[in-house]
């Protein structure tokens, strides 16, 4: 297995471990993470994900390059698409996923990063698509979520560069959350964070989901996928438990139902 799973307390840590070649993506990880995920949206159990790398040195470097070499007009096309459609269910779940960045985090690793809701980096990491420096161009959903979440100017200054930038700038461009010293608190704070966003209600936090992506989408109204969403919420446990319990002056707690 190339992704070690820990489950504690509702949180589960799905941690990248192919150190000897800096975590770097192949199909056989990339099809793990896609089966992870699906488990994940099935686990009651499963409340929340942190996804992070193996060691200090990198989140995840890249994709496999010897993969990469082989390919030909055909399976390139299946390649790209087995690698968005795993990073799209990471993107679309209704339990939040935070990206725990240290190190590396270059090509498919930042596309693999820029799919999960929340980013918090170290201070030694790095961010880049530098796919150009192999004749390619990101098949990840880079050229696509990069430019939602940075802008399209410096989206294409960086694709079309291949420049690594470091964690404080990803920040300034909104690319990070937030920025720690090292991986124990790095690994802290993504705890302190998922557990903070685990105790609201699970049913609206997987329609913020929703309807933030609809924002992104060509297919429906993301205001309308909003206005569903929220009657939704006046028809739920969930509803009248946090209404109620802010009346009496008392914590919630919800049931996602």
């Amino acid at each position: 297995m190339n992704i070690t799973k820990e489950l504690n307390d509702g949180v589960l840590t799905l941690t990248i471990s192919r150190t000897e070649c800096l975590n770097a993506l192949n199909t056989e990880t990339i099809n793990e993470l896609r089966e992870v995920m699906n488990e994940v949206y099935d686990d009651k159990d499963v409340k929340g994900v942190i996804l992070t790398g193996a060691g200090e040195k990198a989140f995840v470097a890249g994709a496999d390059i010897k993969e990469i070499a082989a390919l030909n007009e055909l399976n390139a096309r299946k390649f790209a698409e087995n690698g968005q459609e795993a990073f799209s269910l990471i993107e679309n779940s209704e339990k939040p996923v935070i990206a725990a960045v240290n190190g590396f985090a270059l090509g498919g690793g930042c596309e693999l990063a820029m799919s999960c809701h929340i980013r918090i980096a170290t201070q030694n990491a790095k961010f880049g698509q530098p796919e150009v420096n192999l004749g390619i161009i990101p098949g990840y959903g880079g050229t696509q979520r990069l430019t939602q979440l940075i802008g399209k100017g410096k989206a294409m200054e960086l694709m079309m560069t291949a420049d690594m930038i470091g964690a404080e700038e990803a920040k300034s461009l909104g690319l990070v959350n937030h920025v720690v010293s090292d991986k124990a608190e790095l690994m802290e704070l993504a705890d302190t964070i998922i557990r903070k966003i685990i105790k609201k209600a699970p049913l609206a936090i997987g329609m913020i989901v929703n309807c933030v992506n609809a924002y992104f989408s060509d297919e429906e109204s993301g205001y309308q996928t909003e206005a569903n969403s929220f009657a939704h919420c006046v028809n739920t446990e969930d509803f009248k438990e946090g209404t109620t319990a802010f009346l009496e002056k008392r914590p919630a707690e919800f049931k996602g139902q």
